[in-house]
């Protein structure tokens, strides 16, 4: 299951809508999670033990090249309790991330609502990470990843379908389905390859903040690319 929201001060009744990533794209730079971690380290909520599990589990999985494992599994919060954890993470996100999010981001956010655009984030990141920024953004929707409980416990494992590459796809799928969307009007923003998928199901895809072979890919397919810093 994905995190929704939905702002009900406004009606979603036009077929256009923009979907926007977060990790580098609204919010430049690093990834949220990285950030969450290293924030949860200082304060001794993770360290080592949780460290090691990931790496050996990373190493018994690991495709070459490739750091996908790590978005599918959260083992160095698998055991812990979600009453502790989400209000670290709000806390974390409303102090670390929300300042950071990019002023080129918020324009392009405010350009879709003033043209009655219905606004979506859809993002790997966790949604007690992200739900804040959604909250300030004053967006539509948001789909994020919801880690599974077992009596309010982690057991580092995603509720599927998890927003990023194939999971964005079905959730675009489904939101176009709920809201009566005409893809070939929407707008995508987007910076990785996990965002391909969400790219190409648009009619109006922007590469922004390029990594990992996109600036190429943008190129080859005649997409735009911008710099939001």
């Amino acid at each position: 299951m994905t995190l929704v929201k939905l702002d009900t001060q406004r009606r979603l009744n036009s077929q256009v809508a923009a979907f926007f990533d977060v990790d580098n794209t609204v919010l430049p730079g690093e990834a949220s999670e990285v950030r969450f971690f290293r924030w949860l380290w200082r304060r001794g909520v993770v360290g080592w033990p949780e460290t090691r599990v990931s790496l050996v589990w990373l190493m018994r999985h690991l495709p070459a090249f490739s750091l996908h494992p790590l978005r599918e599994r959260k083992l160095y919060l698998a055991g812990k309790p979600a009453q502790v954890i989400e209000p670290l993470g709000e806390e974390f996100c409303r102090e670390q991330l929300c300042p950071c999010v990019s002023p080129a981001a918020m324009q392009k956010i405010d350009e879709h609502r003033q043209a009655s655009h219905t606004i979506i984030l859809l993002t790997g990141s966790l949604d007690f990470l992200i739900d804040p920024i959604a909250t300030a953004l004053q967006v539509d929707r948001c789909f994020a990843g919801c880690l599974e409980q077992m009596n309010g416990v982690y057991t580092g494992y995603f509720v599927p379908p998890l927003p990023y590459g194939e999971g964005k796809r079905q959730l675009i799928k489904r939101v176009a389905q709920d809201l009566t969307l005409d893809l070939s009007q929407c707008y995508a923003y987007g910076d990785s390859p996990g965002d391909l998928e969400l790219l190409r199901a648009v009619g109006h895809p922007t590469v922004v903040n390029p990594i990992r072979g996109m600036a190429r890919k943008a190129r080859q397919q005649n997409w735009p690319i911008e710099r939001w810093r």
